[in-house]
């Protein structure tokens, strides 16, 4: 009978390693590097992403009245007021009148004119934020193109 070294059986089997492979540890920092991504976007500035939600949906009012004044061939101004904006030429409830968040607010000129004719003029608001005034957006058109997003300068 052969001699086997201590802590073996004789049967044979063979001594397991302690420790992890390489392998598992490549597959748990791939996968603490994505939740870091994911933890990462979700704690984007939420005033920033507020702001640029303001501006979309305002470039999309915009552009809604400005149809709406096209199509009826009566003049529509946008008005920014203490509590929100409203749409001149409009009926009071065509479109909405409110800021999503409340902080919003209208830096400089606060009317446009936005039709009757198909070209209107080069035109722009800046929007910012009470809680947050140095983030500006600016919503713009050269009169021809439809309102778009550009980023302000304070």
């Amino acid at each position: 009978m052969p001699i086997s070294a201590p802590g073996s059986n004789a049967i044979g089997s063979r001594r397991r390693a302690s420790g992890f492979t390489l392998l598992e540890l490549m597959v748990v920092v791939a996968i603490v590097a994505i939740a870091s991504a994911g933890v990462a976007f979700a704690l984007r500035d939420a005033t920033g992403a507020s702001l640029d939600r303001e501006g979309q949906r305002l470039g999309a009012l915009l552009e809604s009245a400005r149809a709406k004044s096209r199509l009826t061939g009566t003049p529509v101004r946008w008005v920014a007021d203490p509590e929100g904006f409203h749409f001149e030429g409009l009926a009071p409830d065509a479109l909405p009148h409110a800021w999503l968040a409340p902080e919003t607010r209208v830096v400089g000129r606060a009317v446009l004119l936005l039709g009757p004719e198909p070209i209107i003029g080069p035109q722009a608001v800046v929007i910012t934020s009470t809680e947050h005034p140095e983030q500006v957006l600016q919503i713009a058109t050269d009169g021809v193109r439809p309102f778009a997003i550009v980023t302000a300068q304070p």
